[in-house]
């Protein structure tokens, strides 16, 4: 009987040491602590990194240099920065452009050219249909498509409307707004002047962007050209 108890204790312990022994092993085990995140560099060009197996885009050597991962988490970091200021760059551009066409439209309306400010308009309609939206942050792209959208519909009214002057100064009314909303959004790389005319739509007052601080109206023209103030300057 003591030789079975004996056994079983032995047993015991030899398991339990097993156990310790296995536990050691795979935490020391370097594969179980790796990362599918690490970064391996070009032993020709260490600037350029990727996966191990991956291929240098510049001489076509595999990418066998690890990277320490302090390093690998900077050139991420900066890789992404990098992207971020790129989209804000060319999304900059973008809403230049829509604001390039809408001055435009803006001085014909200021000269009594309805013409003019209809193509303008018809300008401005193309480029608020080719803004790539893959360029506006994700964070302001649904406040961007709301306000585009609407800028679009004014845009089309006066471009399909020459010789409707009257016409075209109700939709220039909504489509100051939408350009105004969008400066808001994204900002400007020029200075610009958010002006306000008292009487314009029908006495309710409405604002205009300009790029100039003297006051040229485009709600009345010539009629009326220096009525108005500067409400705010971009």
């Amino acid at each position: 009987m003591k030789n079975i108890i004996l056994s079983t204790i032995m047993m015991a312990f030899v398991m339990v040491s097993c156990n310790q022994k296995n536990k050691k092993t795979v935490a020391a085990d370097p594969k179980t602590t790796q990362t599918d995140s690490q970064l391996y560099a070009c032993s020709m060009h260490p600037e350029i990194t990727g996966k191990k197996g991956d291929k240098c885009s510049k001489c076509g050597m595999e990418l066998t240099e690890q990277v320490p991962q302090t390093e690998a988490i900077h050139k991420r970091d900066a890789a992404a920065n990098e992207e971020t200021a790129k989209s804000a760059t060319q999304s900059n551009s973008s809403i230049n452009e829509i604001v390039s066409n809408y001055l435009q439209m803006k001085n014909a309306l200021v000269k009594d050219d309805s013409k003019g400010a209809a193509n303008a308009g018809k300008k401005l309609f193309v480029t608020l249909n080719k803004i790539n939206l893959s360029l506006i942050d994700v964070k302001l792209k649904t406040e961007y498509i709301d306000i585009a959208d609407d800028a679009k519909e004014h845009a089309e009214h006066i471009g399909d409307n020459s010789g409707k002057i009257e016409h075209q100064r109700e939709h220039f009314v909504m489509l100051s707004k939408d350009v105004n909303d969008l400066i808001q959004l994204f900002g400007t790389t020029q200075k610009l002047y958010q002006d306000y005319c008292p009487m314009a739509n029908d006495g309710k007052g409405a604002v205009w962007i300009s790029e100039i601080k003297e006051i040229k109206n485009p709600y009345y023209g010539s009629k009326m050209s220096n009525c108005g103030s500067i409400k705010k300057t971009f």
